[in-house]
């Protein structure tokens, strides 16, 4: 299947996480790091990827353009912010912690872009912004919300053109919603472990 080229995947990898203790993106899961896990779904699809990170030298093995926040200490905020000023397009941004990304849904969720400034599964009313595709209409609200000194991402959604992925449509390509774990925790490590 053809690379998408009008949209940029980006992957989320801040550094030392506070409820795992350390940098989770490299935490091995059945013998591969989660973040390689991450980047073996995303570049099959994006011509383009990158990741962002505070720590880079710990991902250069990965032959990745890497970008650290412009703005440090916004959590993933700082992180879509930071991608959406380096990337020539739009952008599909996840978390380094989700091994079980669908390649099915991320490619549909890029093709019903259409003119939408975002691209979000809504899951029982959650918003799962760490697996959606921001575009360029995002950029002035991500900035409006930082100057206000207000980090949670989801805060802006309401004001662009947004494009919900309810959890029926969701679940024609993951049935079992399983894109949306992550790993935040040594327990959550384990509790996964009988999903691969």
């Amino acid at each position: 299947m053809e690379k998408i080229k009008d949209v940029s995947g980006v992957v989320l990898a801040g550094g030392i996480s506070s409820r795992y203790g350390k940098n989770k993106a490299l935490v091995e899961f059945h013998g591969i790091p989660l973040i390689e896990r991450v980047l073996g779904v995303m570049r099959p699809i994006f011509r383009h990827v990158i990741i962002i990170t505070n720590t880079p030298d710990k991902y250069s093995y990965l032959k990745l353009p890497m970008y650290q926040d412009i703005i440090k200490g916004l959590g993933p905020l700082g992180g879509i912010f930071t991608g959406l000023q380096v990337i020539p397009n739009s952008g599909f941004f996840v978390a380094c912690d989700m091994p079980f990304l669908n390649q099915g849904l991320i490619r549909h969720m890029v093709e019903i872009k259409a003119d939408f400034d975002l691209v979000v599964p809504r899951i029982s009313g959650y918003m799962e912004a760490l697996h959606s595709l921001y575009g360029r209409g995002c950029e002035r609200k991500i900035e409006s919300l930082i100057n206000s000194g207000i980090y949670q991402v989801f805060r802006f959604f309401n004001e662009v053109s947004a494009r919900y992925v309810d959890e029926d449509e969701v679940r024609m390509f993951d049935p079992d919603l399983r894109s949306f774990l992550n790993i935040n925790s040594p327990e959550a490590l384990n509790d996964f472990d009988n999903l691969f």
